[in-house]
């Protein structure tokens, strides 16, 4: 806008030097023929009179129309003239009439007006015109006409960028949702050609990717139910075994079984999503010690250091499941003491999950956090479908917060979640 404000001023600014450039010669011309037509009336009307009557006229033409005559004088000094292109023009034509040898002087002897030497015979004189203006003022009126333009120039470029900037917000703000995971509202096209042409192409984009997540989950979902239906009968067949056959094989066929129905469910829970589930006024506080009451049921201990209590806007369930898996990946990859810890920090609250566990080699934690990544070598085999972390950080970014994975000095994992109060 300022760019444009800039450009408007710079034209204007040089049409008023090129109309002053073209300008200048026609008003030089009419000032010179003025001063020409002053001097040739004086000089005629002291060659007509009588020589005894040249004193008396020169008095008397000094008082009309406030023009004066002075007698010359050879042994004057007199200035340059100023520089200035008009009166140097005005000076030029005055010449180009009366002669090489016509003297032009400003504001002679103090005495201020444009003076103009003529001769007759013997005697020189000096004609003064005291209404031209020998030094123009500075036009400070165009500062406000300046200022008036710099204004409606500002007023039009912030109409003109508001337009153009417009479809470029609702742009960003759609790419920002789907960054987040969320479907965005159809653009309107509108606007240039090439705006038009960006929004057709990001609307087709937009709806390509959600036939493609519908598509994906409407898969997964389907593979999964398929797999339960065997995999129930299996588990039933297996409890049924024969006495015979060992209670340690028994138990470790279930616990397989249930490892591959927890696998199906983190299948399911990462493309069903939960962009649907309404923003709530939640305590935290109250959240984490009942995550903790299910795996104090389940006969694992976890450590709660909390702060005061804050409501924080969340999707109370995603919540759950966001908290409950770090907590879970903290058990199966740890020794088995885990620890939740909460803070307030610049506005944000920042809930860590802390184990005791081998930690993660730093160059490997940014990509655990996007699915099907593991770092079975470095935090022990436990299976798993690598979308646990995955699952966190997607329900992390729809919460506007932030998901880190941090080695902790002493030994450990922190896994810290960011979220803004």
């Amino acid at each position: 806008m300022v760019l444009i404000a800039l450009l408007l001023a710079i034209g204007q600014f040089s049409a008023l030097k090129i109309f002053d450039y073209f300008e200048r010669e026609p008003r030089a011309q009419a000032a010179a023929l003025q001063a020409v037509t002053v001097v040739n009336y004086t000089r005629a009307s002291l060659l007509a009179s009588h020589e005894n009557r040249r004193i008396a006229l020169l008095s008397e033409l000094s008082g009309r129309e406030g023009v004066r005559i002075y007698a010359a004088d050879l042994l004057e000094i007199i200035e340059p003239l100023p520089e200035d292109p008009f009166i140097r023009l005005v000076a030029d034509k005055i010449r180009e009439n009366l002669g090489e040898e016509t003297l032009v002087a400003i504001n002679h002897l103090g005495v201020p007006g444009l003076w103009i030497s003529f001769s007759i015979g013997q005697d020189d004189y000096w004609v003064v015109i005291p209404r031209f203006v020998a030094e123009r003022p500075f036009p400070w009126q165009w500062f406000g006409w300046a200022a008036l333009v710099a204004l409606l120039s500002l007023f039009g470029a912030y109409l003109i960028a508001a337009r153009i900037n417009r479809p470029l917000r609702f742009l960003v703000k759609a790419a920002d949702r789907i960054s987040h995971g969320e479907q965005p509202p159809h653009l309107p096209e509108e606007g240039a050609d090439e705006m038009r042409e960006v929004q057709r192409t990001f609307n087709e984009m937009a709806e390509a990717l959600a036939r493609l997540d519908s598509e994906r989950t409407l898969l997964l979902a389907g593979i999964s139910h398929d797999l339960r239906t065997p995999l129930a009968r299996l588990r039933l067949a297996v409890e049924m075994l024969p006495g015979e056959v060992g209670d340690s094989m028994r138990e470790g066929m279930i616990q397989d079984i249930a490892d591959m129905d927890n696998i199906i469910n983190q299948f399911l829970d990462f493309v069903r999503g939960v962009e649907g589930e309404p923003v709530q006024m939640v305590d935290i506080n109250a959240l984490l010690k009942s995550i903790a009451d299910r795996h104090a049921r389940a006969g694992r201990h976890v450590e709660l250091n909390l702060s005061s209590a804050h409501q924080v806007p969340l999707r109370p369930l995603a919540m759950h499941r966001l908290i409950g898996n770090l907590i879970d990946n903290a058990f199966a990859y740890g020794k088995g003491r885990v620890a939740v810890s909460t803070r307030i920090t610049a506005g944000n609250i920042v809930i860590s999950v802390l184990d005791n566990g081998p930690g993660i080699p730093p160059a490997h934690m940014s990509r655990l956090l996007r699915p099907f990544e593991r770092m079975d070598t470095a935090r022990g085999n436990e299976g798993g479908s690598g979308l646990g972390l995955a699952i966190a950080n997607r329900i992390a970014k729809l919460h506007k917060g932030k998901l880190e994975l941090l080695n902790r000095p002493q030994g450990g994992l922190e896994a810290r979640l960011t979220l803004p109060l």
